[in-house]
């Protein structure tokens, strides 16, 4: 079971970080893979982003904080040092 939901947040880390990648592209957040992206992420980078807002008004760490916060999670499902492997 803690594999699968390890799995789970391995993917959604990867989203984040596609999104996060993305964000420096995408103008349109409307349509195909931008818009899944949004549609997937935004519910968890949202909230993060009301409690610690942009930096200087335009660098969201957001992300960021996400991917610690799952990674952290991730040593504790798994032992080890997350699940992205580095």
């Amino acid at each position: 079971m803690a594999g699968i939901v390890a799995a789970i947040i391995q993917v959604f880390v990867l989203l984040v970080i596609a999104r996060a990648l993305a964000s420096w592209f995408v103008r349109d957040w409307s349509s195909g893979v931008a818009r899944f992206l949004w549609d997937v992420t935004e519910p968890v980078l949202g909230p993060v982003r009301r409690i610690v807002p942009p930096i200087g008004g335009s660098i969201d760490i957001s992300p960021l904080i996400v991917i610690f916060g799952l990674e952290f999670v991730l040593s504790f499902l798994g032992g080890g040092y997350g699940g992205l492997g580095i």
